[in-house]
């Protein structure tokens, strides 16, 4: 018989000592059975059945299932069990040698495991009391456009007019695109119609924190809002063979004809076009700032409601050439002698026979790296010589790509100027190819070139070219989405990261000189 070792059992041990053996004394002995013998035996009697009792409770509580049991002590969880499972099964009560089972005085619990935190971008976390401000347009009329984009019937007698400094890529019919269709309301106005977008319900340029990134100025911010969330007044017809639309948007002043100029105007391209968002941010990154603001909008009656890019038009630019779409006629074989003579550089001015034009020789140099980065071929390799095309390259579909035995007579295209800046340029129709394989890369847009900027190259070298990227794609909600959040996004930044590795290891292997061009 083994000592109890709990003052209760210690109690019960004591008193059953005491009253067994009287009772039992009691009722064998021959002694008269006075009245204190019959309540001290009466007593002794009850109490044994309360200990009975008490041990037919005990036995039911056994009984039942281990999950089901009274909460343990706090005293008894808080022992180091080694055994412990972390996976939130119970383990089964330890069995005694007498038959009974000794319930475990443990509380077992599920421990999870630590979820890694993505990268921080600063200034996407949305706080939690924040009003947004949207721009809310005006209702639309009972009659909507519908369709996939943009061509009144009364404007398609002009749509072979010029549009400055916009020179758009691709056909509609040929990238099996829905054709172009119009329904006319009271509400629309296209050449006579009135136009006008479906209701916002939030603007589509999220910035949460105070402040936007630093590479975007407050008028580059604006006017990315602006081509998010204007409203459209207007249409202006552009180029005939092309999938872009000249849409004029409202602005701080209503004139009676909306027209370009008077009102702000975007260029509305087709979604195939995507890259050109890409490149704004790039450059602006880069700290080139060479591109025009250029949002993802997304139309209910433009390409069937998927994204598109809408660029800023700016009638600043000077007129262009109706075949190369340039504001300066150059040939390649020219290009490459003004290289040579580093025309406007450090002041200097040059001499009539160099045959040099208003362009700044650094400006040469800035559009050579950002086409590299994303392998824009449409302005010094017109005729794609440098790499191997597809079957869907507009040289390829022009049949320039067989012409590139001289390559010195290949005329330039897209290099536009502005009338009041004649000594920089600004990069038109920057559509990139992100799918270009590393072996197939086109490094003739690199040839001739001994300088490079060295605020874009300080970026490529200070490996947070990705931080900066996501950071001001996100600002884009319509972008964003349509790329597939910020897994697609990061699938195109490995892309220029990778491009970025190879062009760095370029310029040490030619011993390209990095210099300052904030001229």
């Amino acid at each position: 018989m083994s000592c109890p070792d709990k003052p209760g059992q210690l109690i019960n041990w004591f008193l059953c000592s005491l009253c067994v053996p009287r009772v039992r004394k009691l009722w064998s002995s021959r002694r008269p059975r006075t009245r204190r013998n019959l309540l001290l035996g009466t007593a002794c009697a009850i109490y044994l059945g309360f200990l009975v009792s008490q041990v037919g409770r005990a036995s039911v509580q056994h009984a039942r299932p281990a999950g089901k049991g009274p909460h343990r002590s706090r005293a008894a969880t808080e022992a180091p069990f080694p055994e412990i499972p972390l996976d939130g099964t119970l383990a089964p009560p330890e069995s005694q040698g007498n038959g009974t089972t000794l319930q475990p005085n443990v509380v077992y619990i599920t421990l999870r495991s630590k979820r890694s935190k993505p990268a921080n971008i600063r200034g996407t976390v949305k706080p939690k009391r924040r009003k947004k401000y949207a721009v809310a347009s005006r209702v639309p009329g009972p009659e909507a456009l519908v369709g996939p984009s943009l061509r009144p019937q009364v404007a398609a007698r002009a749509v072979d007019s010029e549009v400055p400094g916009h020179v758009p890529g691709g056909n509609l019919a040929k990238a099996g695109e829905r054709p172009w269709r119009w329904i006319q309301g009271p509400r629309a106005r296209g050449g006579g119609a009135d136009v006008q977008l479906p209701l916002a319900g939030e603007s589509n340029i999220r910035i949460y924190s105070e402040s936007a990134p630093s590479w975007l100025s407050k008028e580059d911010i604006g006017q990315m809002r602006l081509l998010a969330n204007g409203a459209v007044a207007g249409l202006q017809p552009a180029q005939s063979r092309s999938g872009a639309r000249l849409l004029v948007l409202e602005g701080t002043t209503r004139p009676s004809v909306p027209a370009c100029g008077p009102s702000p105007c975007g260029l509305l391209k087709q979604s195939l076009d995507m890259s050109e968002v890409f490149a704004f941010h790039l450059d602006r990154i880069l700290g080139l700032n060479r591109t025009l603001p250029s949002v993802s909008r997304k139309s209910e009656f433009i390409q069937d409601g998927r994204p598109c890019p809408f660029i800023l038009w700016d009638p600043s630019l000077s007129p262009t050439n109706n075949e190369t779409h340039s504001s300066v006629k150059l040939t390649w074989g020219t290009y490459q002698q003004l290289l040579k003579q580093k025309c406007w550089q450090n002041g200097r001015v040059p001499k009539p026979e160099w045959g040099c034009t208003e362009i700044h020789h650094h400006e040469w140099s800035k559009m050579a790296l950002f086409d590299f980065l994303l392998q824009i071929y449409n302005r010094l390799d017109t005729n794609c010589c440098g790499f191997r095309p597809r079957k869907e390259d507009t040289c390829v579909q022009s049949g320039r790509s067989s012409k590139c035995d001289n390559q010195d007579t290949v005329v330039l295209a897209h290099i536009v100027q502005r009338k009041q800046d004649p000594r920089h340029l600004v990069f038109i129709d920057n559509k990139g190819f992100f799918d270009r394989s590393e072996d197939n890369l086109n490094f003739k847009l690199l040839e001739g070139i001994r300088e490079f900027p060295e605020s874009a190259v300080s970026v490529l070298k200070s490996q947070h070219l990705r931080q900066k990227l996501l950071q001001s794609l996100f600002l884009d909600k319509v972008y964003w989405e349509s790329q597939g959040g910020r897994q697609g996004i990061e699938k195109l930044i490995d892309v220029i990261e990778q491009r970025a590795k190879i062009l760095l290891t370029y310029i040490n292997a030619h011993g390209a000189k990095v210099l300052p061009m904030n001229e």
